[in-house]
């Protein structure tokens, strides 16, 4: 079958619902899982993922795979699942003519790597046909035919390293591997005039999932002997590697993070699970003092108990600068006077490492006055700054919010204080809620 892909690569290599998986990597920590993991993959591996589906069940205009999650298309995220696992060689995204444009706009944007976007067919078959076609061209730069080809949906970005390297092993070993969960529901058949059959018992069947691996010879040799019924109304692949190739594949328990977004209220479901992976810790740079030290204490206990992890550190410089690569949540302490400059040196490191490219950073800027109550016309001034420097940080996807906070004598009142703060700082960084950025609130 002839294809026409586009291609795009760069040279670095690196790079039950809901259920919450593990997100978001750095490089660091990518390196060191997979070496404690034993994720040894020595053969080339590569992905499908056909994207040309209309998204007719969400009812929305906009595919579904392109529709935004916190400002970012659904497909980035799985194109991101598989962009970091370092034994993958190429993603193959396979989308509909009409929105090759679109997905090199977000390879562009986004900065994806590995990718190669192809035209898909009219149905879900003759797409991932193209999408393995395409992985046999010779013409390509720096081509290698892979040994095990991994298919998985578009809409399901949340597939992880450990379940990924379970697929394509088993796929090497038996030819052909693919995901499996429990039947939620009880499948029954119905008769024409629409009543009751029969029912299947549930505890024999299981649901056929994503994702699913192959050899790469075995998945094309069952397109090449398909039928055009089998392309036109067929969507089990693991079907057509067993009834042409003989290949009965090892079927592997999926974890929970596998669903897919199939309605509208799924995308709220997958935003709120992305909000709740990037808010499960923050990092409070206290700049030394003795006050921002003190108040971290008291922060660290209420947001431990809120199942919030807070990183303290004085600075972000030196050995401190790895919470700019493992951190997306950021609390600077000011003690009187209020610099400005202090957070806009998070802004520009935030910038200069791109780390706010693929998600929305936050930065609270947390003003805390130990001596009297500020003036009218100082907390204009505060105001006003913090305003200037949201205003700057938002287009580089990087969210700014501002806490005042008085220490008051009576330890009591202090703790109680330090609570609220606590409150309010854990709701802006679970919530990334656009309309409070460069509001500054008082607590």
């Amino acid at each position: 079958m002839e294809v026409s892909p586009v291609y795009m690569q760069s040279d670095d290599s690196e790079q039950d619902r809901p259920a919450y998986p593990r997100l978001f990597p750095t490089g660091e920590t990518r390196k060191s899982d997979h070496l404690k993991a034993g994720l040894c993959v020595d053969f080339p591996v590569s992905v499908v993922l056909p994207a040309g589906g209309t998204g007719e069940r969400t009812g929305l205009q906009t595919p579904k795979q392109f529709c935004p999650c916190l400002g970012r298309p659904l497909i980035s995220y799985t194109v991101e699942s598989f962009e970091r696992v370092s034994w993958i060689q190429t993603i193959v995204v396979v989308v509909a003519k009409e929105n090759i444009g679109l997905m090199m706009d977000i390879i562009q944007r986004f900065q994806h790597k590995k990718v190669l976007v192809v035209p898909g067919g009219s149905t879900r078959h003759r797409s991932i046909c193209n999408g393995v076609a395409a992985l046999g061209e010779q013409r390509r730069p720096a081509a290698h035919k892979p040994k095990v080809v991994i298919i998985h949906d578009a809409v399901r970005p949340f597939v992880d390293e450990d379940f990924l390297h379970k697929i394509a092993m088993a796929a090497k070993e038996q030819g052909a591997a693919g995901a499996i969960r429990p039947l939620v529901s009880t499948v029954i058949a119905t008769t024409s005039e629409g009543y009751l059959d029969h029912s299947l018992e549930r505890a024999k069947y299981r649901a056929s999932e994503m994702p699913q691996g192959f050899t790469y010879d075995v998945i094309c040799e069952a397109y090449k002997k398909c039928t055009e019924s089998d392309f036109e109304f067929g969507t089990e692949c693991l079907h057509l590697a067993l009834q042409y190739c003989g290949t009965n594949a090892k079927l592997i328990d999926g974890p929970p993070t596998l669903w897919k977004v199939t309605y509208k209220r799924d995308l709220a479901a997958a935003e709120s699970i992305i909000k709740e992976t990037l808010s499960q810790s923050a990092c409070l740079i206290t700049g030394g003092l003795e006050a921002a030290v003190a108040l971290a204490n008291v922060l660290q206990k209420v947001f431990g108990a809120l199942n919030m992890e807070l990183n303290v550190t004085p600075d972000l410089m030196g050995g401190n600068a790895r919470h700019l690569l493992e951190d997306w949540n950021f609390i600077k302490v000011s003690v009187d006077p209020f610099c400005p400059s202090e957070v806009e040196a998070i802004i520009v490191a935030l910038e200069a490492g791109n780390r706010a490219l693929l998600n929305p950073a936050v930065i609270i800027w947390m003003h805390l006055s130990v001596t009297e109550e500020p003036s009218t016309s100082r907390r204009a001034t505060e105001s006003a700054a913090l305003i200037d420097l949201a205003s700057t940080a938002r287009p580089r996807n990087i969210l700014l919010y501002g806490i005042r906070l008085h220490q008051p004598e009576d330890s009591e009142q202090w703790d109680r204080s330090a609570s609220r703060v606590a409150d309010i700082a854990s709701a802006l960084i679970r919530d990334r809620n656009p309309a409070f950025v460069g509001q500054l609130l008082q607590a």
